[in-house]
């Protein structure tokens, strides 16, 4: 062993040949999974809302030389999914073989103070466009032979926290049911599917939301 870099990543495992879509890949969770997955030699497209962001990000990953590309998209709108993934199925020649459905947000406040447009924006966001990008990927995923599906959810989604969050919550929990159901739906298709719910993690998601956290929270001041 003497000589070898062990705690190297690259003298673990690799992702070389490998494609991977990651949504909202230009800050927080998302960002940090496009460096890795890059970092191990996947070819990785992502998307934003925000075109300056995004760019931003690409030429830092060019700069790093990751093979990055990425679409402008908002996720809630169906339209917009749609379009996503004609470009991916194009650019990877109608292969995916990792979808990281990471998008996420929330809107922080008391239970009775939701109204009808924040459930539904909330709704669309974070679990809505996880389903639908996932039934749009089903077949380039299908096509690769072997291919992983990872849901971003939430502690949220597991326990009750006291955060103001209940429609947040309940999305992430209904993510971690449906990545078992997926799991077994598409397990003979060579798909694997997982949901992993972290604890507070500094994004900036978390640090807009912090004020609005219960006292004994805000020690801990940010989530996902």
């Amino acid at each position: 062993m003497a000589g070898q870099e062990v705690g190297n990543r690259e003298s673990r495992w690799s992702l070389q040949g490998m494609t991977a879509l990651v949504t909202g890949g230009t800050k927080g969770i998302g960002y940090a999974v496009v460096e890795e997955l890059a970092g191990l030699g996947a070819t990785v497209h992502t998307c934003s809302r925000n075109e300056a962001q995004l760019n931003e990000c690409l030429h830092e990953w060019k700069m790093k030389g990751f093979r990055v590309s990425g679409s402008v998209c908002d996720v809630a709108s169906r339209t917009q999914r749609e379009e996503l993934m004609s470009t991916v199925s194009s650019m990877f020649n109608g292969k995916l073989d990792i979808l990281i459905n990471n998008v996420g947000t929330t809107r922080a406040k008391p239970t009775l103070e939701y109204t009808a447009e924040d459930f539904s924006f909330l709704m669309s966001t974070n679990l809505e466009s996880a389903y639908h990008l996932s039934q749009l990927a089903y077949p380039l995923l299908k096509a690769s032979g072997a291919g992983s599906i990872v849901f971003v959810s939430s502690v949220a989604g597991v326990v009750a926290l006291n955060m103001g969050a209940t429609i947040y919550g309940a999305t992430k929990g209904a993510l971690n049911q449906l990545a078992k159901n997926l799991a077994c739906e598409w397990a003979k298709d060579n798909i694997r599917t997982n949901s992993i719910a972290p604890w507070y993690i500094k994004t900036p998601l978390a640090e807009t939301h912090s004020n609005t956290l219960a006292p004994s929270k805000r020690s801990l001041s940010d989530f996902r």
